[in-house]
């Protein structure tokens, strides 16, 4: 029998809070997290909103010092880590410190840093950038910071999948549990884009929304004037087990990862076939690894960025696999309210399932007010819902053609 992989550890930093529990507040009662951009001056650009972190003050954190040699996107992953740590209880000895590893992504990594040192470069010359440079932008660096900061010595590398890398983390951390190289896994991705080149590109291309005169409606997944999505930032780490170790030491155990499934459309470098063809494949591989019917799922909590074409074609992939009951499955996109997290997107997605299958709630998918024809499922409009959750399905598709899928179940106690 392959080993068992329970979540015991959540933490997380994003547009809708700096800890688990104000987050999954604000996310319930439909909170919005965006805003107009902060970070630098939009004001020429054609997209001017974002979903920005807030009051999170780094200075403070790791010193003013410290503060200089990690990018954003490794500050993000530190402070969530640092929670689900806290969180599980686990105390990190020289006992079963190589038996603790990570994997964390990033989509981007410390372009943030490349951005500005590239100026530096230019404007000041090369005896200008800072010898921390390198280190700062690499996308192993959050998960190699994770593990000297906690001082970790197990299996330790990056997923980089574009929007899928988040849950593609997830997947691969337990699956490192299960072959046995690892008790426990910090898993889950970090992301800092709200960078200009990254808007500019991204505005050029016209996925974004460009709805800058009402934020708080900007991203309106699967809704019928929905025209792109809206960019977000943040880390949220997952911390795993396998089972028979968090038994070991009594952990409060949130959820058990049941399923993971991972492809590729070869397709197109940016958008998804028309039939939804890649995300069929890796939602049924998933349901096939967790050994589960379609019937019995209960939640899906979508990708659904607020784009036209993506959006439409989850809808479609949904309807391939689960058949008439896509029509009675509560699915929502926290994307809504957090935006597009990128590479973090999946991880703060994968925490939200756990966190309902806790609660026995679901949230909604707000600012769903004109329904599209093609996009006809149960979105949970705009309220939250009471749901016994025990099977949830989290989808995340990304540029390159990624698509990943995880299922997130009720823990049970093991009948044998």
């Amino acid at each position: 029998m392959r080993k068992r992989v329970v979540i015991t550890g959540l933490g997380t930093v994003n547009p809708l809070g700096l800890d688990t529990s104000s987050t999954w507040e604000n996310l319930l009662n439909g909170k919005s997290g965006i805003g107009e951009i902060t970070h630098f001056d939009a004001g020429e650009y054609k997209t001017r909103i974002a979903a920005e972190v807030k009051g999170y003050n780094a200075a403070e954190i790791f010193g003013v010092k410290e503060q200089r040699r990690l990018d954003r996107v490794s500050q993000f992953a530190l402070s969530a880590s640092s929670q689900a740590l806290d969180d599980c209880g686990l105390i990190i000895s020289d006992e079963n410190r190589r038996r603790i590893g990570a994997v964390v992504g990033t989509a981007i990594g410390g372009m943030g840093t490349f951005f500005e040192q590239s100026n530096l470069l230019v404007q000041k010359g090369p005896g200008k950038v800072s010898p921390f440079m390198v280190p700062m932008i690499l996308p192993d660096t959050p998960g190699g910071m994770i593990a000297l900061n906690l001082g970790i010595q197990g299996p330790n590398f990056a997923v980089v999948t574009a929007c899928a890398t988040g849950t593609n983390a997830i997947g691969e951390a337990a699956e490192v549990i299960r072959r046995g190289q690892a008790d426990v896994m910090f898993a889950g991705g970090s992301e800092a884009s709200i960078i200009p080149p990254f808007i500019a590109g991204l505005a050029s291309m016209t996925a974004m929304s460009t709805n800058n005169d009402a934020p708080l409606q900007a991203s309106r997944p699967f809704d019928l004037n929905r025209d792109g999505f809206v960019m977000g930032e943040g880390a949220a780490i997952l911390l795993l087990e396998s089972l028979d170790h968090a038994l070991s030491r009594n952990a409060k155990i949130y959820a058990e990862i049941t399923g993971y499934g991972s492809s590729n459309d070869a397709y197109h470098i940016t958008a998804p076939p028309d039939n939804g063809s890649g995300a069929v494949d890796c939602m049924q591989m998933s349901l096939d690894n967790a050994q589960l019917a379609s019937s019995e799922i209960t939640y899906i909590n979508a990708h659904g960025t607020s784009t036209p074409i993506n959006d439409k074609t989850e809808t479609i992939a949904i309807k391939t696999v689960f058949g008439e009951k896509a029509y009675v499955i509560p699915v929502s996109s926290s994307k809504s309210m957090t935006g597009h997290m990128m590479g973090a997107t999946g991880a703060i997605e994968a925490l939200f399932c756990a966190k309902a299958i806790q609660t026995n709630m679901v949230p909604p998918t707000i600012n769903y007010d004109t329904p599209d024809p093609e996009c006809d499922l149960d979105y949970v409009p705009n309220e939250k819902r009471e749901l016994k959750v025990k099977h949830a399905m989290s989808n995340s598709f990304g540029f390159g053609g990624h698509n990943a899928t995880i299922i997130i179940s009720k823990y049970q106690e093991a009948t044998e």
